[in-house]
């Protein structure tokens, strides 16, 4: 199993809540099912507190993915949690000191040598390997990555020890160069499983719809209001991942809803344990 979490920011209308400290959002969470292709489950879940993200893993066992924010950290020391890093923010932060310094600009040569554009360097070599691996099998791109990916990793590492500092710390390459050196034993565990994502870009994507939705209707007016989002958006973005049109889903949804008797009942209208067929006669 393993599952790769996200966080977006929610606003509430009429709670009396300190934004600032109380409120997280809504969580995302996509659970996959590691010999299953495509993944099985996507959790929406508001949240105002840091034991609500304990409470949706409860029971987990597996590899958790997620960014280097630090309210995740708590949740890689459970029993039975291995904690994996993502690639593709750690890279982020070096191509945002890269931009910075004018990189990627027509005629621009500032950036260039710089510490910014070597790293951005060493994730973009990272994932062109990537994209080799695409089409294998979890156990042939385990083995690749080994060969490829591993030396890279390790000369990196010695670039990223070397480079530290010759740069300050509180520049955008300074704090690139932190945040990478700080994730550093949670990113190199994707060569212990050819399963695993170098990055949560799935999830990212996952969590846009809501994204996009936010700047339409702006806020959720109480708690309540944001569960129900959060259940809708659930069985939509599973519906999606497991390859049901969700329209169809949810008219299916609704009509056998009303029939359901027990929690088997229920569950047997998942997206990922619905009978097809039943769907294509409603």
């Amino acid at each position: 199993m393993m599952a790769v979490t996200e966080e977006v920011e929610v606003w509430l209308h009429r709670e009396p809540v300190d934004f600032r400290r109380q409120i997280n959002g809504l969580v995302l969470i996509v659970e996959q099912e590691m010999e299953a292709d495509p993944f099985a489950k996507r959790i929406y879940a508001f949240t105002n507190r840091r034991r609500d993200r304990a409470r949706l893993l409860e029971g987990f066992q597996g590899y958790l993915q997620t960014d280097g924010y630090s309210g995740y950290d708590s949740l890689g020391t459970q029993p039975g949690i291995v904690h994996v890093g993502c690639f593709a923010h750690a890279r982020r932060k070096f191509h945002e000191a890269w931009k910075a310094q004018g990189g990627g600009k027509k005629k621009a040569k500032r950036g260039k040598g710089s510490k910014a554009a070597q790293g951005f360097e060493w994730f973009r070599t990272l994932y062109r390997i990537e994209r080799d691996l695409r089409d294998l099998t979890p156990e042939e791109r385990y083995r690749v990555r080994l060969e490829r990916t591993k030396p890279v990793l390790d000369e990196m590492r010695e670039w990223l020890e070397d480079s530290r500092g010759t740069v300050p710390p509180e520049s955008l390459t300074g704090k690139a160069m932190t945040y990478l050196h700080n994730q550093w034993p949670k990113l190199v565990r994707v060569l212990e499983d050819g399963r695993l994502p170098l990055d949560t870009n799935d999830v990212e994507n996952s969590i846009r719809p809501f994204v996009l939705g936010r700047k339409a209707w702006l806020f959720a007016d109480t708690v309540a209001g944001a569960e129900a989002s959060a259940n809708l958006y659930s069985l939509v973005e599973t519906a999606k991942a497991n390859g049901i049109e969700p329209f169809a889903y949810l008219r299916f949804l609704f009509q056998r809803i009303p029939t359901a008797e027990c929690l088997q009942d229920f569950e047997a209208l998942l997206p990922y344990r619905l009978d097809r067929s039943l769907l294509a006669s409603s």
